[in-house]
């Protein structure tokens, strides 16, 4: 009898284990975002047409994604950028009037980010920019997109074999901090 008790001791104990051990692991990936990798693409605040400024137009992505060189993020362009243009050019359109209003109101355009990582890993724009990456070997023909979404998987095995093509770094610290 003493025999049966154990066992159902010891089932109680490691079912409360794995569910601790569960809810460790939703915890975490609420706080670094992997999940979100493939999510619905977010709404944005301003309906921008990279099919009209990257496809027609034949803007470089450097040209509004001012940082991408510079820095770690590419991050979205300043609205300096855009008024640069647009205090002239399609004045009388809608989303060109949001645009205008948030400038005014000296207010940032908070989109949704479309590229989520984990927060444990490291990643440079500048670096890959640097090495000859195209942008559209990660973020797809954005220039023929009518709304940006993320196309690629992002995740370590794909990266590794980017890695492995362009004679990149395959050391774990390089991405990984």
């Amino acid at each position: 009898m003493r025999l049966k008790e154990l066992n159902w001791t010891r089932l109680i104990i490691t079912g409360i284990i794995l569910g601790l051990f569960g809810l460790f692991l939703g915890i975490l990936a609420a706080q670094t975002g992997w999940w979100q990798l493939y999510a619905q693409t977010p709404e944005q605040p301003i309906d921008f047409p990279h099919t009209k400024h990257a496809g027609q137009l034949g803007l470089a992505c450097t040209y509004c994604h001012i940082h991408v060189e510079k820095s770690r993020e590419a991050g979205a362009p300043p609205l300096s950028i855009c008024m640069g243009c647009h205090q002239k050019i399609a004045t009388d359109k809608p989303e060109i009037q949001k645009l205008t209003r948030y400038y005014n109101e000296k207010k940032p355009v908070e989109w949704g980010r479309i590229h989520n990582l984990p927060s444990f890993i490291y990643f440079s724009h500048k670096r890959h920019l640097k090495g000859g990456v195209d942008c559209s070997n990660c973020h797809g023909a954005v220039k023929q997109m009518a709304e940006v979404k993320q196309v690629r998987p992002l995740k370590m095995g794909w990266c590794v074999s980017c890695h492995r093509t362009y004679d990149a770094p395959l050391e774990c610290s390089t991405c990984h901090k």
